[in-house]
């Protein structure tokens, strides 16, 4: 991926694991009829980042159906690409060292000059996140130091860290999902969980290393504490509840390139649909996505398309069934 500003700076870890899975009622829910349903391959997922073979059992989906779902236990940490880095160590460290940031739609370095510059990008005196003699940046450094800095009720004392949190620390880390083995389309959509109203899961979907796509970074929370807790270069960073997760699709885990020219294919949403890249094999955007940024064809049937890097989004909801 090619980042795309000098300056970067980043947000958001939540110590504990979000609840994926919260029922709907049966009532609100009805079924569309569609012409091609495409069943979920359980072989494109890299075996290599899974803790077990994935297995097919019965679960109850959100419609109240019963339905067999894959099972697949994720390691939670990619094998298709590297991992971090995430925190730059020195303020004349250039964007090799560090990470990634997310702002307004825009993806920035978070490099040295990044961290050295915060005050002036925030308008805010306050950030002040390395040694002015030394130029040194401070950042977590231990388990325990990412375990308290990356809480979003932040101590006092971990004000102006960058939150920098360690493979091994979740090395032994796995994390369970269950996606229809071939996917419900639903008549209307259903909102991700942990908002008001949502009722469906706040996964959004896996990626074929078996790594989550996961809601939103708190961007807010964790700027109102003085932290930073940049992304690596594929979207990604640690925290101690849900491993290592994405929070931007930037095209460096697996893909399936699609041999009639449609955006590659890189994961399944919790729904059993397809998610695939923003643009085309011409580098087009789709013009004709719907309110959860998905559409059909005759090929793929209907799936998604996640939104751009910098939007620390994927897709704004789901059309299918999930299981419970």
């Amino acid at each position: 991926m090619t980042k795309r500003t000098s300056f970067s700076s980043q947000v958001a870890l939540l110590l504990f694991t979000p609840i994926f899975f919260m029922a709907c009622s049966k009532d609100e829910i009805s079924v569309e009829a569609v012409a091609t349903v495409i069943k979920v391959e359980s072989t494109n997922f890299l075996s290599a980042g899974l803790a077990e073979p994935i297995t097919i059992v019965s679960r109850t989906l959100s419609t109240g159906q019963t339905a067999d779902c894959y099972k697949i236990v994720s390691k939670s940490t990619p094998t298709d690409h590297n991992m971090g880095p995430w925190c730059p160590s020195n303020i004349s460290d250039g964007a090799e060292a560090g990470g990634i940031w997310l702002d307004n739609g825009k993806v920035y370095d978070v490099d040295g000059a990044f961290i050295k510059n915060l005050s002036t990008f925030y308008s805010d005196k306050t950030w002040m996140m390395y040694n002015s003699s030394t130029g040194n940046i401070t950042k977590t450094k231990t388990l325990a130091e990412c375990q308290a800095a990356a809480n979003p009720n932040v101590g006092a004392e971990y004000k102006n860290f960058c939150v920098e949190c360690l493979p091994s620390y979740v090395s032994s880390l796995t994390q369970t999902y269950y996606i229809p083995v071939y996917p419900v389309k639903l008549s209307s959509s259903v909102s991700f969980g942990m908002g008001p109203g949502s009722t469906g899961p706040s996964v959004r979907g896996l990626a074929f290393n078996g790594v989550r796509f996961d809601a939103p970074a708190p961007v807010s929370i964790i700027l109102a504490a003085y932290t930073l807790a940049p992304f690596d270069d594929a979207g990604g960073h640690i925290n101690l509840g849900a491993g290592y997760h994405y929070h931007a699709a930037t095209g460096l885990s697996k893909k399936i390139t699609q041999s009639d020219g449609h955006a590659a294919m890189i994961g399944y949403a919790m729904d059993g649909h397809g998610l695939y890249e923003r643009l085309d094999a011409n580098g087009k955007e789709y013009t004709d996505l719907d309110e959860c940024r998905g559409h059909s064809d005759g090929i793929r049937g209907y799936h998604y398309h996640v939104d751009k890097a910098g939007a620390n989004n994927f897709i704004n909801c789901i059309k299918g069934a999930y299981a419970n």
